[in-house]
């Protein structure tokens, strides 16, 4: 007997209830322990996840959208869960140029929800993103291309640490021998920086990124930083609660002073997608 949309079994594996949920078409937010998966009648809607950029960091940092204006949609519509309606009737973005920037920050936050299928903590019957309905894609394509990644990534280095843990460079070759994009990505590499935060940086999608970064890896150029040991003089002090994704999302919170988009890396993806 399938179960009431709003409990869960104990333990079920994130894919098996996302599975249930769109055979049901359920509407909702189902919460795991890396993000929330938002549906509408079956249909992934939005993805996101403490670990990846998102959907505001990659139009603003690439310079397709300036800051005001995102923060003008966040504040005229996202009570309403209407932002993505508000940046098209705006002005401020094309539907297309939305539309592919937002399934890219769909499947790179679904990819670490998903690749290691935790548990499902919890479902919100009618629980809605302030983002608002962008583009709907069936639960079977979300998880099926979150494993295509997971194997693509495995085969180009199958240590997963790359993609959470603070990263360094090895010494080796000088970036200006490897390709551009391998370059670019290398040269972000500082030690402190995670994947997520290197994609943050060059206003590229995680995935893209992580490719880049697991080559960097089986090339013996960079190496997850090892977490710091310390050894405790007197009484330890009492562990802190581990991290958790919030119950109630939101937009980050509205930067002070914004950075200025690189020219060069705007002109790229103008090219880019003039050539799309």
């Amino acid at each position: 007997m399938t179960p009431p949309t709003g409990t869960l079994r104990t333990g079920e594996p994130a894919s098996a209830r996302l599975g249930t949920l769109a055979e049901q078409g359920a509407t909702g937010a189902l919460s795991t322990e890396t993000g929330i998966v938002y549906l509408a009648a079956g249909h992934v809607v939005h993805v996101e996840s403490a670990v990846t950029p998102d959907l505001g960091d990659l139009l603003t940092h690439s310079g397709a959208l300036a800051p005001d204006g995102w923060w003008e949609a966040i504040d005229q519509a996202g009570r309403r869960c209407r932002v993505g309606r508000q940046l098209v009737d705006s002005g401020h973005l094309a539907a297309g140029a939305l539309e592919l920037c937002h399934l890219g920050a769909l499947f790179d936050a679904a990819y670490f929800v998903l690749a290691h299928d935790g548990p499902a903590l919890r479902f919100r019957p009618g629980a809605a993103h302030w983002l608002g309905a962008v583009r709907s894609v069936p639960v079977d394509t979300v998880l099926r291309e979150s494993r295509r990644r997971r194997e693509l990534l495995h085969r180009i280095w199958p240590e997963p640490a790359v993609d959470r843990a603070p990263l360094a460079r090895v010494p080796g070759p000088d970036a200006a021998d490897l390709p551009v994009r391998r370059g670019r990505t290398l040269a972000q590499v500082d030690g402190v920086r995670t994947a997520a935060q290197i994609a943050t940086a060059l206003a590229c999608r995680t995935f893209h990124t992580l490719v880049e970064l697991r080559r960097l890896a089986a090339a013996g150029l960079v190496t997850p930083v090892a977490p710091l040991v310390s050894v405790p003089t007197s009484a330890p002090a009492p562990a802190s609660a581990p991290a958790t994704v919030s119950a109630e999302p939101g937009p980050s919170p509205r930067p002070a002073a914004p950075d200025e988009p690189d020219t060069a890396l705007l002109r790229r993806l103008l090219h880019a997608l003039e050539a799309l």
